[in-house]
């Protein structure tokens, strides 16, 4: 009776909620409504290791076997924006946000290596795990934070560098010429200016010249 009031709650939003009895009324309730998050709110990663995550979970992750409902044989490319809209829970929420005591946090790291690729180290697709976009991106912020607080280990791709690229006798890098004798350019040593061009300059800055003298 109970479970088919909750799924009456989570599919009709908190219109409901009214009518149920407390206990009930506090699972179909939002996350900031619900006191059921209250325990492991201040340390999230206790909750991984209680047997009431045991006895849900199992072993498995907590996106296994999830499937999002939606019309017709095709699954859609992308997940919900976010579940909780205006203090009302979508219709068949995901995976983080059906489960209260789940909290996304840097230092949850046995979470955070569910949604981790073992082999790879890059996070998994929404579209695989089922989480939507605001969870997905809590849960690439805390994985960011987690690497660089040294929680969760960084996978950088193998590179092996020969020394034959970075030598002077590679083919690709050419004998320098030597200089040539003397200056580079001609006009790098002095040459005297011809009298003519002396002459002009001399009649262009002439009242230049008689001006600066009348000041001194």
């Amino acid at each position: 009776m109970a479970a088919s009031l909750v799924r009456l709650c989570v599919r009709g939003g908190l219109r409901s909620r009214a009518a149920l009895p407390p206990g009930v009324r506090s699972l179909c309730s939002p996350p900031e409504e619900s006191g059921l998050e209250s325990r492991y709110k201040e340390h999230p990663w206790e909750y991984l290791s209680s047997e009431e995550y045991l006895e849900r979970y199992e072993q498995r992750c907590v996106w296994t076997g999830y499937r999002r409902n939606h019309k017709g044989p095709i699954p859609p490319q992308k997940t919900r924006k976010t579940c909780i809209r205006g203090g009302k829970v979508c219709g068949n929420p995901c995976p983080i946000c059906r489960d209260q005591n789940l909290g996304v946090d840097y230092r949850n790291v046995k979470l955070l290596q569910q949604f981790i690729c073992p082999h790879t180290g890059v996070v998994y697709d929404p579209t695989r795990t089922g989480v939507c976009m605001k969870q997905h991106k809590r849960l690439v912020k805390a994985i960011t934070e987690a690497e660089d607080h040294g929680l969760l280990p960084v996978m950088i791709q193998n590179k092996d560098i020969t020394l034959g690229d970075y030598s002077r006798t590679h083919s690709a890098v050419a004998q320098t010429p030597p200089p040539p004798p003397g200056p580079w350019y001609s006009w790098y040593e002095w040459q005297e200016p011809s009298e003519k061009d002396v002459t002009k300059l001399q009649k262009l800055y002439k009242p230049y010249w008689k001006q600066m003298r009348g000041e001194q």
